[in-house]
Parts: C-alpha cells; sequence; structure tokens
C-alpha cells in the first residue's frame, strides 16, 4: 500500500467563507496532481445528516443547529471520527472541512491523524469579514441559513471559539498553514490557495 504521498487538509473559515466550495476545487487540482484517492469531509453534511434521523439526540442537534447554536464537542468529535473510521483504507488524502470548531477538538483530532498515520497536515485559513459571509448565507438559500438571529450567533461561536484555533494552528510548527483571503471570487481564492501551496515545497 502507497501512504507516501498522503496528506491531510484542515480547511477552517466562517460559515459562508466557501469552505465547501474551495474543497471542491483542491479536491479537483489534487487529482490532477496524481493524487489517486482524495475524499472530502465535509463535518457540516454529518450533522445536516444526523438531524434527518428521527431519534432524540438528531430532535437536539437539530434544535441547536436551526438557533446558530454550536453542537457539543463530543458529536463534533464522533461526526469526524465516524467518517474517518469508515471510509479510510489506508492511502487517500484527506480534506476535512469545518472541522475542528474548538480547541479540545484540536488535541483529538491530532490523535486522529497521528493514528491514521498523517504528518504535517496543511490547515487551510479561509478569512472572510463577517459582513460578507452573512451576505453568502443569505445567498445561498440553505435552510439553516434563513434565521437571521441563527446566523449571527454563528458569526459569534466563530470569533470565540475557532478563532483561537486559527491562532493555535497557525503557532504550532507541526502543521502547515496558509491564510488565505476569502474575499476573492472562488476562482482568485484559489489560485492564491495553489500559489501558497506550491510555495510550502
Amino acid at each position: 500500500m502507497d501512504t507516501a504521498n498522503k496528506q491531510f487538509f484542515i480547511i477552517i473559515g466562517r460559515s459562508g467563507a466557501g469552505k465547501g466550495t474551495q474543497a471542491e476545487l483542491l479536491k479537483k487540482y489534487l487529482e490532477d496532481k496524481g493524487h489517486e484517492k482524495v475524499v472530502h469531509t465535509t463535518t457540516g453534511g454529518g450533522f445536516r445528516e444526523l438531524i434527518e434521523r428521527d431519534n432524540y439526540a438528531a430532535r437536539l442537534s437539530k434544535e441547536l443547529t436551526n438557533n446558530g447554536v454550536l453542537n457539543p464537542e463530543f458529536l463534533a468529535i464522533w461526526n469526524w471520527s465516524n467518517i474517518f473510521i469508515n471510509t479510510l483504507t489506508g492511502n487517500e488524502t484527506v480534506i476535512l472541512d469545518g472541522a475542528p470548531r474548538r480547541l479540545v477538538e484540536v488535541t483529538a483530532l491530532h490523535s486522529a491523524l497521528s493514528f491514521f498515520q498523517y504528518h504535517h497536515p496543511i490547515v487551510i485559513y479561509l478569512d472572510a469579514p463577517e459582513s460578507e459571509s452573512l451576505t453568502r448565507l443569505k445567498e445561498r438559500g440553505r435552510v439553516d441559513d434563513q434565521n437571521e438571529e441563527g446566523t449571527k450567533l454563528r458569526m459569534k461561536w466563530f470569533d470565540e471559539d475557532v478563532l483561537p484555533v486559527v491562532d493555535y494552528y497557525s503557532r504550532d510548527p507541526h502543521y502547515r498553514f496558509i491564510h488565505v483571503n476569502g474575499l476573492k471570487s472562488p476562482e482568485e481564492v484559489h489560485q492564491e490557495l495553489v500559489e501558497k501551496l506550491s510555495q510550502l515545497g
């Protein structure tokens, strides 16, 4: 099994910053560069699947999600852990979109990356201001984006919970950190990202 070229990418940004779009563009770029198996894992998608279930946990999570409240750490860790366990076979390049969202998740994710033998992960921070993110959320038309109070709460917990994660990754030498201007068009953001990836060597 050839695992020498597998990589792990973590994409972090506000709701509406374009994480999913950039993850898909990065996936295509990596495939064009010769990565045979590139997996785009989105924690938001995992939560949306959870809240469609008919059980107690799903109902509680749906209420939090619809009100713009950050789901508890154990659910977030269960979410991406479950995806990794059921998806990875050993040689995939992974793009994780939307996690970690709290510092406690960073430690758990680090243990997972060590377990699955991913070395020197690349963290991509899509930096978009709150005003632009709110505008994009209104435009994309998803049900959970229509609650204005909820979307403002998501901006608040990004500042309080996620930005400390960004700061941590920017200073930890184990991770390679890329700061990208998320205010540009998707094509321009992707171009900046590719240029900065090439500079990593």
